[in-house]
């Protein structure tokens, strides 16, 4: 049971990550990570 579980977590995390991919998303939180990170060190 524990091996069927995981792996239809993967399965469903791989199919997420493609389809955030293929929209661009990963763009977005690129440029909101940058943006934090500025802000941390203080120059943002």
């Amino acid at each position: 049971m524990k091996k069927i579980s995981r792996k239809g977590l993967l399965i469903a995390a791989i199919v997420l990550i493609f389809l955030g991919l293929s929209q661009g998303d990963f763009k977005n939180v690129k440029n909101k990570a940058i943006r934090i990170c500025y802000e941390c060190i203080g120059i943002g």
